[in-house]
């Protein structure tokens, strides 16, 4: 009878250490003995056995009752002293917690990073970059052998000599694996590295651990440490507490080393039979000549990485066992979250997100890795289908499409958001809705890239799936995602690095809604430009970016969501005193935008590394102005800033919201007068002001409130005519021009081909839209079928949708975009599919 896999059940672990039962002789000698512990003859044989046989006698090992009390003795050892949380333990954040609780446990603070994207291990970059934010204050570095893969020691011999720093390598599932050399993966270190033996392991026992080190003295002091810290006979000379690996534990791990090697042979066929056949998805890169894997772990493509628990349920009930490891990784668990220090982890979240692993164990046979195969890629196609989304394209036949929106980051995801709170979504959907994407994945954008904080509160963030009519959207309130930026809820805005996995999600979800009621989304690609059509409508060409293939589309609307930017020229072009940043700074010019990224701040610091006292000048009363100030002011290291080091030029004044008159005055400020007052709200200062951290800051240096300000900022109120203003660019060391954005208007065309002159396209802050959301050509006449939203698009709300009648800039935020200005351009949109089919 042929073999169907409901009929037999491919588990994703299937413990086999040796049997006891079937070791009676060797049990009766222990009891025989009468030494059930304490470095007993049996442990003590396995020891030394073990190093002969992987090691060629190289080093010395001790075991340890399980891996996690051999990472804490060897971190505490590394560390040299108890430094009672204040110094780091640096760590790659996709690992298991017990890697971050031992650090703990040893008297260290664990500093999460980022990983590899290819084997998945510490990141390099993020290695040194840590290194030289944190220096000194990192006391030990605990890279991890990420899924029994070996990794580059090499690279941590160095760095230990380089930077006086303690390493402790954590190699859980790396137990008999070889390195290039063909020896035991650790072979020779001067460090300890740490392996476990627990059931689930390759190298199966019961429970257990091993530390081994090229540095017998080493092991000996450890030896001392998991012995209570007695160096002498029952005098504690060290640190210490009880790690013995009792002797039945032992007799188990000896009787697997003498399997062992088949065991990993046969291990190391099946995932040879899972790379030959998993070929479509992305696998670790692996190092050494045999690794021991304990499960097969691959990366979903990203347009499935939110339908991952449905392709597991779906394993389950073909019969294969499945689930993912480190996801959530440790920056995105609770504990961590407060008690560790994070960097920025976009490898990490990604790998996290995607990341699914399958079976791979001594009970299984290439026919078992071909039947998990096609049972995942099964799992996959039934959950794209009948979504368009994995594949990216949609109709381009005559049949025209109703509404365009080009752009699927925040703004274009805030446009369904509104129509998804106000019951609309599927009447945009039915209505012929195409979406056209740049990158790989909805929602997001480029948020993720910019190392500060909102201006849009945790809320506002949440309440686009808060009491949402879609069960999937509300949902997303307990996605990791949503549970990390609902963290922020009290605090100062959200880190906006730590805002794409939420808004992915939430794209996602939209999606699939959309695409259920008639939509298509395209990904990966983008508009090149569209062309009015005779008649009204436009024809836009779309290249797949992929293949670079193009064609057609024709479209009764347009919803232009591409976001804005920040251009280098303007800002260059920009006066003061009547001379121009080109001439006034030079080379010392960095826009705004390019300080505010991942990074920026560090790279500000290298041009600065030859400067003992740096001045920086900041121009710009945008909340991007003091967003930089803040990044300067909050940097780790610190930089020598002096008194009045960094000076904020502005030629606005710096206005905090307030929620209420009121509340203004409690607080001591009163520079404003009616017309600074929302009408609808009651808020001061409601589209003008400063929020969150931004605002925190402005009170401080306005002395509001009896705030000190902080005495390494100054601020300078720019006039025309301002000498002082010019000598202070002129002897900055660094000029940030955080002078606003443009918006990313789409080349347009008229009948004719002609391309059509926006009001977007004039020099400096120039506006997309109109007071209706409707596209503008440069005599700010409307396009007909043309909308815009998102950063930099220039809508000012008005009349009942309130807002203080002194505001003359442009209104941008997230609030706005999924509520008033979304739901303005979805009634928009299908009001006219309403005329258009009457």
């Amino acid at each position: 009878m042929v073999r169907t896999l409901t009929q037999q059940r491919i588990a994703l672990i299937a413990p086999r250490p040796a049997k006891l039962s079937e070791m009676p002789d060797a049990l009766a000698a222990i009891e025989e003995s009468g030494v059930y512990s304490n470095g007993g003859p049996v442990v003590s044989a396995f020891e030394r056995e073990i190093v002969e046989r992987l090691y060629d006698g190289r080093g010395a090992a001790l075991a340890v009752a399980n891996a996690t009390v051999g990472l804490m003795i060897a971190i505490r050892q590394a560390a040299g002293r108890n430094w009672r949380g204040e110094r780091f333990a640096m760590m790659p954040s996709f690992t298991f917690a017990a890697t971050a609780h031992a650090a703990e446990w040893a008297g260290l603070t664990p500093l999460l990073i980022d990983s590899d994207p290819d084997d998945w291990a510490a990141s390099a970059a993020a290695e040194e970059d840590a290194l030289r934010r944190y220096g000194d204050r990192i006391a030990v570095v605990v890279p991890y052998a990420t899924f029994g893969n070996c990794i580059d020691l090499d690279r941590y011999r160095v760095m230990a000599e380089r930077h006086a720093i303690g390493v402790v390598v954590d190699a859980a599932a790396s137990l008999g694996a070889l390195d290039v050399d063909g020896l035991g993966f650790g072979a020779g270190a001067p460090f300890a590295t740490i392996f476990s033996m627990h059931a689930t392991k390759t190298f199966a026992t019961a429970e257990g651990g091993l530390i081994y080190c090229g540095d017998a003295d080493r092991v000996a002091d450890l030896r001392h440490m998991a012995n209570f810290g007695f160096g002498e006979h029952r005098l504690a000379t060290m640190p210490g507490l009880n790690a013995k690996m009792p002797e039945v534990l032992g007799l188990l791990a000896a009787e697997k080393l003498a399997d062992f090697d088949r065991v990993a042979a046969h291990r190391a066929e099946l995932e040879t039979s899972y790379r030959e056949r998993l070929g479509g998805f992305t696998l670790q890169r692996l190092r050494g000549k045999r690794p021991t894997a304990q499960f097969q772990t691959v990366l979903l493509p990203r347009d499935l990485a939110e339908r991952r628990d449905d392709i597991v349920a779906l394993l389950g009930e073909a019969g294969v066992g499945a689930a993912h490891y480190f996801s959530p990784h440790l920056a995105q668990q609770p504990y961590f979250r407060d008690e560790a220090v994070a960097e920025p982890t976009p490898v990490a979240d990604d790998i996290g997100a995607r990341c699914i692993s399958l079976p791979l164990h001594d009970a299984m046979s290439r026919e078992d890795v071909a039947t998990v195969c096609d049972a995942l890629v099964a799992a996959c196609e039934k959950s794209a289908a009948p979504s368009r989304i994995l594949s990216g394209h949609f109709p381009t036949t005559a049949r025209r499409h109703r509404t365009l929106v080009v752009g699927g980051g925040p703004a274009g995801i805030a446009l369904l958001t509104a129509a998804a709170k106000n019951g609309k979504l599927e009447d945009l959907a039915r209505a012929g809705l195409t979406l056209v994407e740049h990158g790989s994945t909805l929602g997001g954008g480029m948020l993720g890239e910019y190392a500060i904080r909102s201006d849009s509160t945790a809320e506002t963030f949440l309440s686009a799936v808060k009491d949402s009519p879609y069960p999937s959207l509300a949902a997303l309130a307990e996605h990791p995602g949503g549970v990390d930026i609902a963290r922020y809820r009290d605090a100062l805005g959200v880190p906006l690095a730590r805002t794409p996995p939420f808004l992915r999600a939430l794209g996602d979800r939209l999606a699939e809604i959309t695409v259920e009621h008639g939509a298509n989304i395209a990904m990966e690609s983008e508009v090149l430009g569209a062309q009015r059509v005779r008649g009204g409508g436009w024809r836009a060409r779309i290249r797949d970016r992929r293949d670079g293939s193009e064609r057609e589309l024709l479209t009764d609307r347009l919803v232009i969501a591409t976001g804005g930017y920040q251009c280098t020229e303007s800002i260059a072009d920009q006066r003061i005193d009547g001379v121009t940043l080109r001439d006034l700074a030079g080379d010392r010019l960095v826009p705004g935008d390019e300080a505010l990224r991942l990074g920026g701040i560090e790279r500000l610091r290298e041009r600065l590394s030859d400067v003992r006292a740096p001045k920086i000048a900041v121009i710009g009363a945008s909340t991007s102005a003091v967003a930089a100030v803040t990044l300067l002011l909050k940097a780790n290291p610190a930089f020598a800033l002096g008194q009045g080091a960094i000076t904020l030029l502005h030629r606005q004044k710096l206005r905090p919201f307030y929620p209420s008159a009121e509340a203004a005055h409690a607080d001591g400020f009163d520079d404003f007068g009616p017309d600074d007052i929302c009408p609808v709200s009651g808020f001061v200062y409601r589209l003008g002001g400063f929020r969150l951290e931004a605002r925190e800051l402005v009170l401080r240096m306005l002395g509001i409130g009896g705030r000190a300000p902080d005495p390494r900022l100054a601020l300078h109120h720019l006039g025309d005519a301002d000498p002082d203003a010019r000598r202070i660019v002129a002897d900055a060391d660094i000029v940030i021009g955080a002078l606003g954005y443009r918006p990313r208007a789409l080349p347009l065309f008229d009948t004719q081909g002609n391309r059509i002159a926006l009001a977007a396209d004039a020099a400096g802050r120039p506006r997309l839209v109109d007071q209706r959301c409707r596209v503008i050509d440069a005599r700010g006449k409307p396009l007909p079928g043309a909308f815009g939203i998102g950063l930099a698009a220039g809508f000012v709300p008005e009349g009942q949708l309130g807002g203080e009648r002194s505001f003359r800039g442009k209104a941008n935020g997230l609030w706005l975009w999924q509520n008033d200005v979304g739901l303005m351009i979805v009634d928009q949109l299908l009001e006219e599919a309403r005329r258009a089919a009457a």
